[in-house]
């Protein structure tokens, strides 16, 4: 269990005849024109200078003839060659491209987030642009595995998304950013709850703590909060705080009024002779005012 990671999910537009219309349409062809058929250029790009032996439409045609059997490794190695033989070439971008996509579909994430970072870096301006961005965070997004491991990934995959919704807003790609966005905040967040709960179980009030505010001050709109407030409430009153318990209860029973974690810090406060009161002073309090807001409440 520990190694796995989450569910890969293929986005829309991922597919091969997406793409391969997509690049029809960037070239200005016609709708007719099958994947194998795609070869814009009427030239043979330009002249070797190393003593190459292939063409470049032989390698792009190639490439699109192992993308269409699936054979992603072997396309990916096509289009590769095809950007190393005629750089600085429509033919490099195009293969760059693909490249990103063919070892994306295979599997083969670190190669598709190299090939991806290249084209955004290469071609900023291109209308593909936001696609290459966006099969690098994905490349970053299956990656991700359980909270009980490493969270590197996931946090690339919230910077890469995060960025692609701040540049192209509009793009195609960016509401499923913005979900992918979503997922890796969860993740993270459900990470620092399970280290909270680690220290809190060994009676390190002060360690659980900083984890638990790290959920509240990063990722208050996942769903890691209401347990949160809740173990907040457990922690100070094991440190003896009874201020700050009652105000994190008191918070999480006014934006939560229905969780079983608000009835759980309830009940603590009340066991010691004590209730949910919200002290306006506290930085719990503070970090709330206006989250009704952003919840929709």
């Amino acid at each position: 269990m520990g190694s796995r990671t989450i569910s890969e999910t293929q986005p829309s537009g991922m597919r091969l005849v997406r793409l391969a219309a997509g690049l029809a349409i960037a070239l200005g062809l016609g709708g007719c024109e099958t994947l194998s058929s795609l070869n814009p250029f009427e030239d043979k790009g330009p002249k070797s200078d190393i003593g190459k032996d292939e063409r470049a439409d032989v390698l792009y045609n190639d490439g699109l003839a192992r993308l269409e059997a699936r054979d992603f490794g072997g396309a990916t190695k096509k289009f590769v060659e095809l950007d190393k033989q005629y750089p600085y070439s429509q033919w490099s971008q195009k293969a760059l491209l693909l490249s990103t996509f063919a070892a994306y579909e295979g599997g083969d994430y670190a190669e598709a987030i190299n090939h991806g970072r290249r084209y955004v870096q290469l071609y900023p301006a291109s209308p593909e642009t936001p696609y290459a961005q966006y099969l690098v965070g994905m490349s970053y997004h299956n990656q991700i595995l359980d909270i009980n491991r490493d969270q590197e990934r996931a946090e690339k995959s919230l910077q890469v998304m995060e960025d692609l919704v701040r540049k192209w807003p509009s793009s195609e790609y960016a509401n499923d950013a913005r979900e992918r966005i979503r997922i890796s905040r969860d993740q993270l967040a459900g990470k620092e709850m399970d280290i909270g709960r680690y220290y809190l179980k060994r009676r390190n009030f002060t360690g659980a703590i900083n984890r638990f505010r790290e959920v509240i001050v990063k990722y208050q709109t996942t769903r890691h909060v209401e347990e949160a407030l809740s173990r907040l409430t457990e922690a100070y009153m094991g440190l003896g705080i009874v201020n700050e318990a009652q105000t994190a209860a008191a918070v999480l029973g006014h934006n939560f009024p229905d969780s079983p974690w608000y009835k759980d810090a309830f009940a603590l406060l009340e066991s010691q002779g004590t209730k949910p009161r919200e002290d306006t002073g506290s930085w719990i309090s503070r970090q709330f005012r206006g989250f009704s807001r952003v919840i929709g409440l």
